[in-house]
């Protein structure tokens, strides 16, 4: 059979639909623009989100699809009213961000459809705007999720493999006591089977001390390690796997966090879907070597810029917390300055303690 033209009464539903349809995309690019404005303080996918509204609203003003409105039909609308009840739920920020993400690109799909009948000349941009939906949203919800995840976890403590395993557990055991719900395990003079008995002994305290909630224990560089053993995340750095790699080797679920040094690498650690970043290094350290130390208008710079968590590394002390937190950072990484310290689980408390005043 011979492709025939669609009906009179085919077009204008046609037309109907694209109506409906554009009105729904521009509506949730709103939504989502407000979520990433106003509720987590993102200006960077705030201004992704406006520039395809804008995008949309440009393609919908040319001819024809300016005039679409004119067959619009609310009263005849057979779907008017209708509720599913198996809406997405809207109980988090991700349930807001997710639902509106999959509405914009479901309607942008059916605008690339149908104005492949109306407007032909219009069908290629709503498949690029639709494509731009999906970038943002894994963009947000990476930010929504992280800042869930790590709310309220100021502190991360960076634990080297002690003498012994037995010591690592005990300083482990002592600081998760303290309170402190973040651990990195780092130690770069670690045989791959030591940092596995050293994740796992992290593991096995923080589940024994709070089998639902347990402290975050991060594996740094190892991703096959904090893989295997289910830890809760890897950390890398800019002489490690990247991190779109990292992702594939820990799943969707664990965290991914990255070391930046300039604004550059936080913003490619950011588009390549880090969960947190970890800035620096601040001030000389006793721990790790650096040529030279991250400018105060670079700290400022991410702190702004970025909505991830971030934490300010290398040569972090209690007294230093205050500079720190004047540049816009309030999440730290240490190592020495409560690991090396006479009392460590005292130490990590005054930091925690510190910290959250800092907060507010």
């Amino acid at each position: 059979m011979e492709n025939q033209a669609p009906s009179v009464d085919g077009v204008v539903g046609v037309w109907r639909a694209v109506d409906a349809s554009a009105n729904r995309a521009a509506e949730a690019l709103r939504v989502v623009e407000d979520v990433a404005r106003f509720v987590l303080d993102d200006g960077h996918s705030t201004a992704l989100a406006r520039d395809l509204r804008h995008e949309l609203a440009a393609v919908l003003a040319g001819d024809p699809l300016r005039h679409r409105c004119s067959l619009r039909d609310v009263a005849g609308d057979v779907g008017a009213g209708m509720r599913s009840g198996q809406a997405l739920p809207r109980a988090s920020t991700t349930d807001l961000v997710a639902a509106n993400s999959a509405r914009a690109a479901q309607a942008l799909r059916s605008l690339e459809e149908c104005a492949a009948v109306v407007a032909p000349d219009a069908a290629h941009r709503f498949e690029r705007l639709r494509y731009g939906v999906y970038g943002l949203e894994r963009r947000i919800l990476t930010c929504a999720r992280a800042q869930e995840r790590l709310a309220g976890i100021d502190l991360c403590v960076l634990v080297d493999g002690r003498r012994d395993g037995a010591e690592f557990a005990r300083l482990v055991a002592g600081l998760a006591e303290a309170g402190v719900r973040m651990f990195q395990v780092r130690d770069k003079g670690l045989d791959v089977p030591a940092v596995v008995d050293r994740v796992r002994r992290a593991l096995d305290v923080v589940r024994a001390r709070d089998p639902h909630d347990p402290a975050l224990v991060i594996v740094n560089d190892r991703a096959d390690v904090a893989a295997a053993l289910g830890a809760a995340g890897v950390h890398t750095g800019a002489d490690d796997m990247p991190t779109r790699l990292v992702r594939r080797v820990i799943g969707p679920a664990a965290l991914s966090g990255r070391t930046a040094h300039d604004v550059a690498e936080a913003r490619a650690a950011v588009a390549d879907g880090a969960d947190y970043l970890g800035v620096g290094p601040c001030f000389p350290s006793t721990t790790k070597s650096f040529d030279t130390q991250a400018p105060a208008e670079f700290l400022r710079a991410v702190a702004a810029e970025v909505a991830l968590p971030v934490y300010a590394i290398g040569g972090i002390t209690l007294e230093r917390l205050d500079a720190v937190a004047a540049l816009g950072i309030r999440r730290v990484a240490v190592a020495s300055a409560v690991t090396a310290a006479a009392d460590p689980a005292a130490a990590a408390a005054a930091f925690i303690e510190r910290l959250a005043r800092l907060r507010g």
